[in-house]
């Protein structure tokens, strides 16, 4: 490893005229805590990153090869060595999807990663492998919130963060009409992940990580893909535990739906399956479009009543059960045996829904009375809707219709699999699954309401990467000083949890893992509390009605 200070660099740069880059001067515009730039050595070459505040970051290193032209729909071609020192000083392009904010155009060749580290030395520090959300369609391993220069800074930690191909890009089910070239087609923006998990085993050492200390964890969509990584074979041999956060991916897309869709697809674009060659062809921006006229896909697919699957005529995209690269449903009808030794974290925060109701300005449910609450819910429980709001009215007597209403929403979305999936890690007998609720309140309001957000889904993601402060606003977290120790708490037991594969944090209670018999239940606030059997009564009438 080599470093250069601020005036080592210009000095070297400038030797030769107009030799200092655009990126290199538009980060000296853009970074004033800069301290130094950092060399290093790894598979395919020389990188150069930088250090911030004790921080060393690196960013849009390549961990793949071309993912367009000829490589579309299929597994990426082998990377490159490059030669002389490449940049690693700015986000690489992310996945194909509308423009995001202070991020370079999206693009076909989106496989490009992030890693902070405290230091590029030979301590073996854990390694936190974080997939972003944003279901299957959306998002990329640099937004701003899940920024890894805190968890790296405070908790000695080293952070890595993938783009990977997504949507109809990372998710076309080819199998069945494109032949051996294309196999796993369904799968790539999971294999591509696969791939960010083999580059971090061959190179996090130089970067003071432990390749043999691995943590993989999401959030929403990114939860939903570190289930699937638990099912995996690929992934099997290059990670040691999990964390799956508010995306519970208890089943994915079977290949029989899969195929349907692909040919929903083609008849859309008014290709014949024979000519399905015709889709290398068609710019990505007529791709793009017509993904987005198809149904989205939550992170999992949910089961009805009987015990079947909720039938659908096509879907959107995402991972597909196709008997290879995810050979069965991540946890239906039991967690994966490969990964029976791998310990667990699982959870979700207590207002999930309240972020959509923001999203999809849903402002109606804050003036329901018990009564229409129940005609809400009837269409979609039936007779069954009545007997579910009662069981809550009970265990909650002074909620209100509203207050039922978000609490029944957020348990369906993102709590109720996240039960599921620790029961049957449970009953698989093996490493410890720990379960918890993000619980801290955050003072925001649904717009056009006084309602007031609480614990939305995605909140959790700057609390968990550290990065709230006490006197800064943000965007869910709201104003309140004390935002900042709930997010210390988040992000120690994360990190204990990467390091020892049990969270814990300092004056807190012992987590103790989840069992059948007290249930136990970690809540993060700025006061953690472990609760045995937390919604007793609401999670029996589910069990009741068929819903868990």
């Amino acid at each position: 490893m080599k470093t250069l200070n601020r005036r080592q660099f210009v000095a070297q740069m400038s030797l030769s005229a107009g030799a200092i880059t655009l990126s290199a001067a538009t980060l000296f515009a853009n970074k004033g805590l800069m301290e130094e730039f950092v060399e290093v050595e790894i598979t395919h070459g020389k990188i150069k990153g930088y250090r911030e505040q004790g921080v060393s970051i690196f960013k849009g290193v390549p961990y793949a090869g071309k993912t367009s032209g000829d490589r579309r729909f299929r597994r990426p071609a082998p990377l490159e060595p490059w030669p002389g020192v490449r940049e690693a000083l700015q986000l690489g392009a992310p996945a194909i999807q509308n423009p995001r904010r202070n991020e370079p155009p999206p693009s076909e060749d989106c496989l490009f990663l992030n890693v902070w580290t405290p230091a590029n030395d030979t301590k073996k520090r854990p390694v936190m492998f974080y997939s972003h959300g944003g279901g299957f369609v959306i998002g990329s391993g640099g937004s701003a919130g899940q920024d890894g220069a805190n968890l790296a800074r405070n908790f000695d930690v080293v952070v890595v963060e993938t783009n990977h191909r997504l949507g109809l890009m990372g998710f076309l089910y080819l199998d069945e009409i494109g032949g051996a070239d294309y196999e796993g087609s369904g799968n790539n923006g999971m294999l591509d992940i696969v791939e960010g998990l083999k580059w971090v085993n061959k190179n996090i050492a130089q970067f003071g990580g432990d390749p043999n200390n691995v943590m993989i964890w999401g959030e929403s969509g990114g939860g939903a893909k570190t289930s699937c990584l638990y099912a995996m074979p690929a992934a099997a041999p290059y990670f040691n535990k999990a964390s799956i956060e508010s995306g519970p991916g208890v089943r994915m897309t079977p290949k029989e739906i899969a195929q349907e869709t692909t040919l929903m697809l083609l008849k859309e674009l008014n290709i014949e399956p024979k000519d399905w060659k015709k889709l290398l062809d068609v710019p990505v921006a007529d791709l793009l479009a017509m993904q987005g006229k198809l149904p989205f896909v939550p992170p999992f697919v949910e089961k009805n009543k009987n015990g079947g699957f909720m039938r659908r005529n096509y879907g959107g995209f995402g991972p597909v059960v196709d008997g290879k690269a995810l050979p069965h449903h991540p946890f239906d009808p039991s967690a994966p045996s490969l990964s029976k030794n791998k310990p667990l974290l699982v959870g979700w925060n207590e207002d999930e829904h309240t972020f959509f109701a923001w999203e999809r300005k849903e402002t109606d449910f804050v003036k329901y009375d018990f009564e229409s609450l129940q005609k809400k819910l009837e269409p979609q429980y039936g007779t069954d809707a009545k007997k579910i709001i009662d069981t809550y009215r009970k265990a909650r007597p002074t909620a209100s219709a509203a207050d039922i209403y978000i609490a029944i929403a957020s348990i369906t979305l993102m709590g109720l699999g996240s039960i599921d999936i620790a029961e049957k890690k449970v009953k698989q007998g093996g490493a410890p699954v720990y379960l918890y609720n993000f619980g801290y309140k955050s003072e925001m309001k649904i717009p056009g309401t006084d309602y007031e957000m609480g614990t939305p889904h995605a909140m959790d993601i700057s609390f968990k990467f550290n990065n709230e402060t006490a006197n800064k606003p943000s965007f869910l977290g709201g104003n309140k000083p004390e935002k900042a120790i709930a997010s210390h708490n988040f992000a120690e037991l994360w990190t204990n949890f990467a390091k020892t594969g049990k969270p814990f944090a300092k004056d807190a209670p012992e987590w103790k893992a989840y069992n059948l018999k007290e249930r136990s239940t970690m809540r993060i606030d700025t006061k953690l509390e472990l609760i045995k059997d937390r919604f007793k009564e609401e999670l029996n009438v589910w069990r009741e009605v068929g819903k868990l």
